[in-house]
């Protein structure tokens, strides 16, 4: 197929809608799904039944029956309603998915009426995927127990995914200030060291996942071998894993960097309550019961906190 010789936009060329199609699948680097976190969510009914509900929202679909079919933009307003069938004396699982039959392609769909949600019924438990050849992108699969009409939120599993998620990364250092600071012992309990907040930090209400990797340089150990963990605490979510300070130098002071990398959850109840809000970030320490020296901070000490949020289906 030759070059297209007419770009969009100029004025006096004639404009196909393969060329938008193109332009679409051009914005969209090449990808499909949903436009926003929130876009086509798959509910159950305001007062469950026989049927689901699909929230405001848009996608893009890449055209699957030819390479050069290019990409849609589709759009649902307010809340549209799907009709869901029962299952007999076994279980089943179907797929709604938000499909495109354009007429130059397949199908005799009138092309007023080529986008539609569709229920694809008795799918594999395990499908997260519209079916091959489908120019659709899935939203919810739900799996359905036997003898049963009546469709629930906890039925439901949300399949759908940001054509193009957004990304927002932030370095946010703290200096550590004279004098020096100490913790020594062997207790075993966690404290906030140094005292102060590190940074605040904003979380984007479109975020899905956090990923966090908090540095410490300039550490000081002294006076004994030093044995401690740290962490970092980010409002009210404590840092699963904590990272070993294995230090086995003895009594001179020194100079030491620790490292932690951690992904946040913004989906769960902790995470989703954080989102759309600013949150204190801490450094998290404690001793080890065979500890013998001190940690400590002082003017020579730096912390990083280097964090990316990135967009998912909410």
């Amino acid at each position: 197929m030759a070059l297209q010789p007419t770009p969009i936009a100029v004025t006096g060329g004639e404009h196909t809608a393969q060329m938008f199609r193109m332009m679409i699948k051009d914005l969209a680097r090449g990808n499909q799904g949903i436009t926003e976190s929130s876009d086509l969510k798959v509910t159950a009914l305001s007062t469950p039944g026989a049927g689901v509900q699909i929230a405001d929202g848009s996608g893009v679909i890449a055209g699957k029956v030819s390479t050069v079919q290019g990409h849609y933009s589709v759009y649902n307003i307010g809340t549209d309603t799907v009709d869901v069938g029962s299952t007999g004396g076994t279980g089943r699982s179907d797929m709604i998915v938000l499909r495109v039959e354009d007429p130059e392609y397949e199908g005799t769909r009138d092309p007023s009426d080529c986008a539609y949600f569709q229920v694809i019924t008795n799918v594999s438990s395990s499908a997260t995927s519209a079916p091959s050849g489908y120019s659709a992108i899935p939203l919810a699969r739900i799996d359905i127990p036997s003898s049963t009409a009546t469709i629930t939120n906890s039925m439901i599993v949300d399949l759908r995914k940001v054509a193009n998620p957004r990304r927002e990364r932030t370095l946010y250092p703290y200096y550590a200030a004279d004098p020096l600071v100490e913790i020594s012992g062997t207790s075993e309990t966690w404290q906030t060291f140094p005292s102060p907040t590190l940074a605040s930090i904003p979380i984007p209400v479109w975020a899905a996942s956090a990923k966090v990797v908090y540095t410490i340089s300039g550490l000081r150990y002294a006076d004994g071998n030093v044995w401690a963990n740290f962490r970092f605490l980010l409002g009210s979510y404590e840092a699963a894993q904590w990272v070993g300070i294995d230090d086995n130098q003895g009594t001179s002071a020194r100079r030491g960097t620790v490292q932690m990398v951690e992904t946040i959850d913004l989906t769960t109840t902790t995470g989703a309550a954080m989102r759309g809000t600013t949150q204190s970030f801490k450094s998290r320490m404690r001793t080890r019961s065979a500890n013998a020296g001190k940690v400590g901070v002082d003017a020579t000490t730096t912390f990083n906190v280097d964090i990316e949020f990135t967009e998912g289906a909410l």
